[in-house]
C-alpha cells in the first residue's frame, strides 16, 4: 500500500495534498502534478512511501530539474512507483515509462514478488559479468541534500528509517498539514 503527498511551501509555511496515484503513469506525470501544486514557482516536495519499505522524495523548484532520493532503491525497483524513480536515477535509456498492468502491491499481473531487484532498462543485454542485468543497491540512492535548504540534513534523509515522512515532515515544520491528507 502505497502513501503519497504533495507539500508546497508558500509564503504562510507547508500547504498539504493528498497525491493521487492512479493519474500518474511516468515520472513526467509526477513532475508534472507537482509542478501544478507548486504556489509561485515555489518548492514542491513529493513524498511516497510503501508500507515501511522504502520511500522517496522528489523536489520540484520551479523550472529547475527535479532532484529525487528513494531509500532503498533495491525495494523501491521491485515497485511500481519506485521503479519510475529508480530508473530515472540510475540513468535508463527506456523512452516508456508507463506502468503498464502494474498491481498496487508492485507487482505485474500474475507475477510474484521478485526476490531480487535488477536495474532492467528494457533492453535484453547482459550486465558487465554477462549474466543479466545489473543488480539494484539495496541502499539509498539519489541525491541525499536535496532538503538541506528546507531543514532536514543529508546525515538526517540518510538515517530514516519506519515513519520517515512524518520525520520529514516534523523537521519541515509541516506535521500538521500532512497528517491532515493521511
Amino acid at each position: 500500500m502505497y502513501f503519497a503527498a504533495l507539500l508546497a511551501r508558500t509564503e504562510d509555511g507547508w500547504e498539504a495534498s493528498d497525491m493521487e496515484l492512479d493519474d500518474v503513469e511516468s515520472l513526467s506525470d509526477l513532475i508534472d502534478l507537482a509542478r501544478s501544486a507548486a504556489v509561485d514557482d515555489d518548492t514542491v516536495v513529493a513524498l511516497i512511501e510503501e508500507e515501511d519499505a522504502w520511500f522517496g522524495v522528489v523536489r520540484v523548484d520551479g523550472e529547475e530539474d527535479p532532484r529525487y532520493f528513494v531509500s532503498n532503491a533495491a525495494a523501491a525497483a521491485r515497485s511500481s512507483y519506485g521503479s519510475m524513480l529508480t530508473k530515472e536515477l540510475l540513468g535508463s535509456d527506456e523512452e516508456d515509462d508507463e506502468l503498464d498492468e502494474l498491481d498496487l502491491d508492485g507487482t505485474e499481473d500474475g507475477e510474484e514478488e521478485p526476490l531480487t531487484a535488477f536495474a532492467d532498462d528494457g533492453d535484453d543485454e547482459d550486465g558487465p559479468d554477462g549474466t543479466g542485468p545489473e543488480p539494484v543497491t539495496a541502499g539509498p540512492l539519489g541525491d541525499p541534500r536535496l532538503l538541506d535548504d528546507l531543514g532536514v540534513t543529508h546525515k538526517q534523509l540518510m538515517a530514516l528509517d519506519g515513519d520517515a515522512l512524518s520525520e520529514i515532515a516534523d523537521s519541515l515544520g509541516a506535521t500538521e498539514v500532512l497528517e491532515a491528507v493521511r
